[in-house]
Formats: C-alpha cells, sequence, structure tokens
C-alpha cells in the first residue's frame, strides 16, 4: 500500500518560489492530473490508520483537502465540511486567522457544531499554520477532534496535537519519501 503515492512524490516536477523548493503533486496540487488509484489507495490508507469510530464528521481545508475528503466521505458514509476561504456569514461560523511559511489570510468554517466528533483530513502539513487555525477554529465550535491524518508530511511539524501521515518526505531538488506508515 502507498507505492503509487510514494512513487509519484519521487518523481513529481519541482519549481523554485524564491528560495523554497515546491513540489508539485496531484494530491496536493491537482495537477498535472488526479490519478483516480492514486487517489483511492490514500483515502483507503486513511481509512486504515485513522480511528472513524463514532465520528459525525470529516472537516478538510479548502482546497486541496477536498478530493481526499470527499473519497473518504464515500467510502465511510460519514458526512464532510470544508472549512473555506472565504466568509458566508452563516450561523454559528467560526473565523480564525491562518499564517504558513508562504501565506496567510481568514478561514471560516462552518457545519460544526458543540460535541460533534470529528477527524481532520489534508493533502499536506509543512509548516504547520493551517492546521492550527483549523484546530483553534475547531475547539471554538466546541467540536472533539478524534483523529488528524495528512497524505504528506514535509518536515517535522508541531501542530500542537498528535497526527498521523502517510509518509513523510523531505525535499530539496526533489522529494524524498522518507518514512512511510504502513
Amino acid at each position: 500500500m502507498l507505492d503509487r503515492l510514494v512513487e509519484s512524490l519521487e518523481t513529481c516536477p519541482m519549481v523554485k518560489r524564491g528560495e523554497y523548493n515546491y513540489f508539485i503533486h496531484p494530491i496536493t496540487d491537482g495537477v498535472p492530473i488526479v490519478d483516480p488509484a492514486l487517489l483511492r489507495d490514500v483515502a483507503a490508507a486513511m481509512v486504515k490508520v485513522m480511528d472513524l469510530n463514532n465520528v459525525d464528521k470529516i472537516v478538510v481545508v479548502e482546497a486541496m483537502g477536498i478530493h481526499i475528503g470527499s473519497v473518504l466521505s464515500t467510502m465511510t458514509d460519514i458526512p464532510m465540511t470544508v472549512m473555506r476561504k472565504r466568509v458566508y456569514n452563516l450561523p454559528h461560523e467560526v473565523p480564525v486567522h491562518q499564517t504558513t511559511g508562504y501565506s496567510k489570510g481568514e478561514l471560516y468554517l462552518n457545519g460544526v457544531y458543540k460535541g460533534d466528533r470529528v477527524v481532520i483530513i489534508d493533502d499536506v502539513v509543512s509548516t504547520g499554520g493551517t492546521m492550527k487555525a483549523l484546530l483553534k477554529a475547531l475547539e471554538i465550535a466546541g467540536a472533539e477532534v478524534v483523529d488528524v491524518c495528512i497524505a504528506i508530511q514535509r518536515g517535522d511539524p508541531n501542530i500542537g496535537r498528535p497526527y498521523k501521515s502517510l509518509v513523510k518526505i523531505e525535499v530539496d531538488e526533489r522529494v524524498h519519501v522518507v518514512q512511510r506508515y504502513i
């Protein structure tokens, strides 16, 4: 399991953003093309490693958590909600500020309420800034975070709680998978 993910990471295109080596991958960027078998493998691996007992909702972050969360939701029949970059001003909307290594802005959580048991799914964690913002929003909403699973972990970011990742990578002029968790 995860052979497709490892091979696709180790052969993916790279671009420079200033001094930052940025890898371009279907799971993290949606390009060059998202292979259904790769997406299915990632979601199946997440089902295998996560605690999904009595979970009410899957929470993902716009944009690249959506495709993984959608497949996971379909596989498990657990509803999914998306933390968005756009305000909707709905009742109980939770706004939080997000700062990452390369961006900052506001995020907005809807559809999660006090007492909800949730799992968080995301494509990649590198600085932990987005995940910290999401965790803060869920705390404000009064939800219980049962589990957190990231497809690709870059480095060793501290998000303030334990999480699982499918693979850990290091990046120089290319991606090196240094650990796979299943």
